[in-house]
């Protein structure tokens, strides 16, 4: 399928528009109108390699919380679901076009603290006739405690948060008591800065330090640590923990995905765990990012 393929006018709807199996990644229940807003498909009907990837990329999510979903109607007759750093809601809006739009049931909760995008976000719900969705310009201590959300929220999402930004919505899902967290995180550079920081001092400290010796190595293993540390957070506030693969490495580098569910039943070691590692490698200025 070339680049650029064109996809042919069609006045109907996209659930029985037969062109639409022409472009394979699109899903026949989806909304054109609303990847023509969100720009994955331009006006005139086209896919590109980039926005295929990016579709790609959250389908692949869709179908990892999809069943989530499911589980929460299975055991209540609604549910709540909050998309944290939401920027232009891609998620959020393909997330009720596939499955809260055929439902009675359910609400999406934007958080972005770009005003612009919120508006923009607000104004497309209405046009899609959207109303089970709500758009929060408010930052991560701000939506703990507004009364704008529930007080509890059975699914958080961060899809691509930057840097510290998923940390914000793990401290909001473990506020809210969420039975779920869908994290890919993103941009990780504040344990890598902490351990360039002490560098000289780790090289003193522990043999370890060869690991982050180099700056590139810094970026990557400053990366891994703190899912690392984010996950044994989770366990230690009593999730049990997943981590994957969204999509192949040729889709997007930015390409891992933590699952979490709430179990009640905390890994007893979790926290001594992060103590350790924080203490071994020269980390403890971060020790109330992970620890509390």
């Amino acid at each position: 399928m070339p680049p650029d393929f064109q996809l042919p006018i069609y006045n109907g709807s996209a659930h029985a528009n037969p062109i639409m199996n022409l472009i394979s990644e699109i899903k026949p229940n989806q909304s054109v109108e609303l990847l023509k807003e969100l720009h994955i498909l331009t006006r005139d009907g086209k896919l590109n390699q980039d926005s295929r990837r990016k579709l790609k990329q959250v389908y692949h999510l869709f179908h990892f919380i999809e069943p989530l979903l499911d589980q929460v109607l299975a055991d209540k007759s609604d549910l709540t679901l909050v998309d944290h750093g939401a920027g232009k809601s891609y998620l959020g809006f393909i997330l009720y076009d596939l499955f809260f739009k055929e439902r009675d049931a359910g609400h999406i909760y934007g958080i972005e603290t770009r005003a612009e995008l919120v508006e923009k976000s607000e104004h497309l719900a209405i046009k899609l006739n959207f109303p089970r969705m709500s758009f929060l310009n408010v930052s991560v201590e701000e939506s703990i405690h507004t009364p704008q959300l529930p007080e509890q929220i059975d699914v958080v999402t961060a899809l691509h948060a930057c840097n510290t930004a998923t940390d914000d919505a793990i401290k909001f899902a473990l506020e809210k008591q969420a039975k779920f967290i869908v994290l890919v995180p993103c941009c990780q550079a504040e344990v890598a800065g902490v351990l360039n920081l002490h560098k000289n001092q780790s090289f003193a400290k522990t043999p370890l330090s060869e690991i982050w010796r180099h700056p590139i190595h810094t970026r990557e293993f400053g990366s891994q640590l703190t899912n690392v540390l984010r996950c044994l957070l989770l366990e230690a506030h009593g999730y049990q923990v997943t981590v994957t693969e969204l999509i192949g490495w040729e889709h997007s580098m930015k390409n891992e995905l933590i699952i979490a569910k709430r179990s009640c039943i905390a890994r007893k070691n979790a926290q001594e765990r992060s103590e350790q590692i924080l203490t071994e490698l020269n980390l403890l200025d971060l020790r109330t990012r992970f620890i509390y």
